[in-house]
């Protein structure tokens, strides 16, 4: 178990989180100052210190220095006052591996201590063999993984439909790395990125002169897939004409080119992707049935980052590392609480806005974490209406005027204040749509303060 280093001024506070941390099975020593803990680490090894910010003689922030000197890579964790976020900000800056805010949770301290001793293990992110750019240990995804390596020799046409965002076009690529035609070509095409009167010469090629600008005969991408994988995506954007020919391409194993009067015999395995639900589009009529049954021998549904959450840490850590190496910088993690931000959010825009999420962190981030406030995330959702409007406020006692400020002093200060700050975090949360780290900026404080009183009100 892990030896950690309590350093705190206060001798009330250094025994409550000895008692705390042994009783989670941790070795635990305290020191009162910044001294008495330099002292120490020169003589036994920590895995782990967590101090005081504001100290006496010399400050937690002085320590943290001195700290990094002797050893670089020590893990620290800092402990700050409410009225004191600056303090934790520059502190993660100058090394430190995360900071708890007074006042705090049990629970709270516990996590944070488990996040940063599983971050100092320096574990490479993990995936299922076979599959280097899929990243996720979720009970999901390990379906999909194992659903891959069933159906990835066989040569039966796939449809993988998920939302945008999801990497459907990385599950085609790894059923195709692990299929008898590895070593043939993988040929994607986006069938909404080309104009329609352009997409059937695409798909199956032309001869020269049967139309204008076709000046050269040209290779159609079934050809240039031929003996390996052609991978349609979008392809519930097809137009009825090119969804026909694509039926005979899939029944017949032959097309023909824009101009020709020749077939081709072609041999390609298809593999389709779709953010639509094509059965919908079927009951529309603006897809045809038996083309999708041709399809879909095998579906495969990518699911949403929403519904395989504890993938993001494992996410996280891989664009961390391809970011920080492609932008020339020195990040090389996430503090807890800017990790409790991605866990509490939805991800509209799935893993590839998480990347998106990930790569502008580590371009704006100056030190070797990335912070919260450099974790800028979609704003776009529309607000709900807020039934606390103006009318509501001038019935509500905590928004009058001085007229009732009797009934407010019947109330008392304290039960003033308190239903105050509960009508508050209400209206921040409304207007937030719910989201804790938008509400906690509309009330200009830190996700974790917010966090906290959530719970003191019991407005979870």
């Amino acid at each position: 178990m892990a030896d950690i280093l309590i350093v705190d001024d206060e001798l009330s506070m250094r025994q409550f989180l000895k008692i705390l941390l042994e009783k989670e099975g941790y070795n635990v020593a305290t020191a009162a100052d910044g001294r008495e803990a330099l002292d120490l680490v020169t003589r036994q090894s920590f895995d782990l210190i967590i101090s005081d910010i504001r100290m006496p003689g010399m400050s937690g922030l002085e320590l943290l220095a001195q700290l990094k000197q002797i050893k670089a890579d020590m893990g620290v964790i800092m402990i700050t006052a409410f009225a004191s976020p600056e303090d934790a900000v520059e502190a993660m800056k100058n090394g430190a591996f995360d900071y708890i805010t007074k006042p705090f949770n049990v629970d709270e301290i516990k996590n944070v201590i488990r996040t940063v001793l599983k971050k100092q293990q320096k574990t490479e992110p993990t995936t299922a063999s076979g599959f280097p750019e899929i990243i996720g240990q979720s009970p999901e995804m390990m379906k999909i993984f194992d659903l891959i390596t069933k159906i990835a020799p066989t040569p039966a046409n796939i449809l993988v439909y998920g939302e945008s965002g999801t990497g459907k076009e990385l599950v085609a690529k790894a059923i195709h790395n692990l299929s008898r035609v590895a070593n043939q070509p993988f040929v994607p095409i986006t069938c909404s990125a080309i104009p329609e009167s352009l997409l059937e010469s695409e798909l199956f090629g032309h001869v020269k002169g049967s139309f204008t600008g076709a000046i050269a005969d040209k290779i159609g991408l079934f050809q240039q897939a031929d003996g390996g994988t052609a991978f349609l995506d979008e392809i519930g954007e097809l137009t009825p004409i090119i969804q026909t020919k694509l039926l005979r391409v899939l029944q017949e194993r032959e097309f023909m080119a824009v101009g020709s009067t020749k077939t081709r015999q072609v041999n390609v395995r298809i593999i389709a992707a779709t953010n639509r639900i094509l059965e919908d589009e079927i009951i529309s009529g603006k897809f045809r049935e038996d083309l999708y049954y041709r399809l879909a021998v095998v579906p495969i549904r990518v699911p949403p980052l929403r519904e395989r959450i504890g993938d993001v840490p494992l996410l996280v850590e891989y664009f961390l590392k391809k970011y920080a190496q492609l932008l020339h910088k020195e990040v090389q993690t996430i503090s807890s609480y800017g990790m409790e931000v991605l866990m509490q959010y939805d991800f509209p825009g799935n893993v590839r806005e998480l990347e998106n999420i990930i790569e502008r962190g580590v371009a704006l981030e100056s030190s070797n974490i990335i912070l919260p406030e450099n974790l800028v995330l979609s704003l776009h959702r529309k607000e709900k209406h807020n039934p606390t409007s103006a009318s509501a406020k001038k019935t509500d006692p905590l928004f009058v005027a001085a007229q009732d400020e009797e009934e407010l002093f019947a109330l008392g200060l304290e039960e003033v204040l308190q239903r105050l700050e509960k009508k508050m975090i209400l209206h921040a949360l409304t207007r937030a749509d719910h989201s804790k780290m938008r509400a906690a900026d509309l009330l200009k404080l830190s996700f974790r303060s917010l966090r906290y009183k959530t719970k003191k009100y019991d407005l979870d």
